[in-house]
């Protein structure tokens, strides 16, 4: 019964820290979107915000 317990605890944890791994590479690739999508439009959204700036 010892040894399911050590098991279990074993398989417990291991699930825990690919839980982490799984976070980290979906706050990577999100970070990649953003980083993209900043490259692509940067320009576009500056004028935009400098714009409504002007009009308040």
């Amino acid at each position: 019964m010892n040894s399911i317990r050590k098991l279990y605890v074993k398989a417990e944890l291991f699930a825990r820290g690919q839980t982490m791994a799984e976070y980290a590479l979906l706050l990577a690739s999100v970070a990649v979107v953003v980083y993209a999508g900043y490259s692509t439009m940067g320009k576009t959204i500056t004028t935009l915000l400098s714009s409504v700036d002007g009009k308040l």
